[in-house]
């Protein structure tokens, strides 16, 4: 009989996965808590730098009164943000034209004058969601050309004249009360703390943070910004949501093209230049994702902290306008790429 051989041989050895699967600790740290690590690190210098001024009441509210209109204004971008559209560009003038309409009707009294206010940002928000969310107009391209537009409207209608409510209110005491009442709303405190420009951006931000966590919209602009294709044909009216979506920033940009107005004592179509940028800027530093599905209103509002706060620190610091533009871009340039740099070590980018 002949021996049965064992087979002693084990074969090739397995590879070894050597890949990294330890999570970056500060990237983690960093997605969760997103820009408010930033709001503290600011803070911290500021408190350094202003020799411990920094948390006292004064220089607290000038930091809110200072971004109060950027944030109004970036209450109601998020969504555009939000919901993969981009950015809204015809912010400016959507800013300045309520404020003119605003000023322009005073003679009515101030409620009614603020309400066609607030009904003409309405109103452009309409014709955008429209364009955009039913007719599939390129946003960015469309809100551009459609800021044009309105910009040529408003010079051809005033003549490219600025309006003084004083001026346009008729000589009668209802009027006049009507137009120092307009005047008043962004220099009046409340309980002698904070002004109402303060209050009105704060409420604004709960109102936001309760439609885009507690409402069925919230969710449905979610998976629009993430996958327009899956929301529509998961059944979702993706046009109803865009219509929706531009509505709410058409009413936050009419909001702060009210107080700017009221702010400059004049509505001109020059009001709201370059909102676009900024508050697109503060949305995006909270971490909202440019290409839609991500982000949050908190940590929007964190975003307009930084901006203020940054301001804030280079005016104790001594900075001029332009040396503040330059560290402001490089500021801003680190944290977009930090927020980068966390999602992809974390699989999200």
């Amino acid at each position: 009989m002949s021996e049965v051989k064992n087979n002693t041989n084990p074969g090739p050895t397995p590879k070894v996965d050597t890949r990294k699967t330890e999570i970056n600790k500060f990237s983690l740290i960093f997605n969760k808590l997103g820009i408010w690590v930033i709001v503290i690190l600011l803070a911290v210098v500021g408190m350094i730098v202003s020799k411990g001024d920094f948390f006292s009441s004064a220089n607290i509210q000038s930091i809110l009164e200072a971004v109060a209109l950027i944030g109004m204004v970036s209450s109601g971008l998020i969504f555009v943000v939000y919901a993969g559209n981009m950015n809204d560009m015809s912010i400016p003038m959507t800013m300045a034209m309520s404020g003119m309409m605003t000023v322009q009707c005073i003679n009515f009294g101030f409620p009614i004058a603020l309400l066609i206010g607030l009904l003409t940002g309405a109103f452009i928000g309409v014709i955008n969601g429209f364009m955009i969310g039913k007719l599939r107009a390129n946003p960015i391209i469309w809100s551009w050309g459609f800021n044009m537009l309105l910009s040529g409207i408003a010079r051809v209608v005033w003549g490219g004249k600025q309006l003084y409510a004083d001026s346009i209110a008729k000589d009668t005491e209802y009027a006049q009360n009507a137009a120092e009442t307009f005047y008043a709303i962004a220099r009046t405190n409340v309980f002698g703390i904070f002004s109402i420009m303060i209050l009105v951006m704060l409420v604004m931000f709960v109102i936001a943070w309760f439609i885009h966590t507690k409402t069925s919209y919230g969710q449905k602009a979610k998976i629009v910004g993430s996958n327009y294709e899956v929301a529509k044909f998961s059944g979702i009216n993706c046009a109803k949501v865009a219509m929706i979506t531009y509505v709410i920033d058409g009413v936050a940009a009419a909001v702060g093209g009210i107080f700017f107005s009221a702010l400059r004592k004049t509505a001109s179509y020059e009001n709201g230049t370059g909102y676009d940028f900024s508050c697109v800027t503060a949305v995006l530093l909270g971490g909202v994702a440019l290409a839609g599905g991500k982000g949050s209103v908190v940590g929007t509002f964190g975003g307009v902290l930084a901006y203020g706060i940054l301001n804030n620190v280079l005016s104790w610091i001594g900075l001029g306008t332009y040396e503040k533009y330059l560290v402001q871009g490089l500021v801003f340039l680190f944290i977009v790429w930090l927020n980068t740099y966390s999602n992809r070590k974390l699989g999200k980018g």
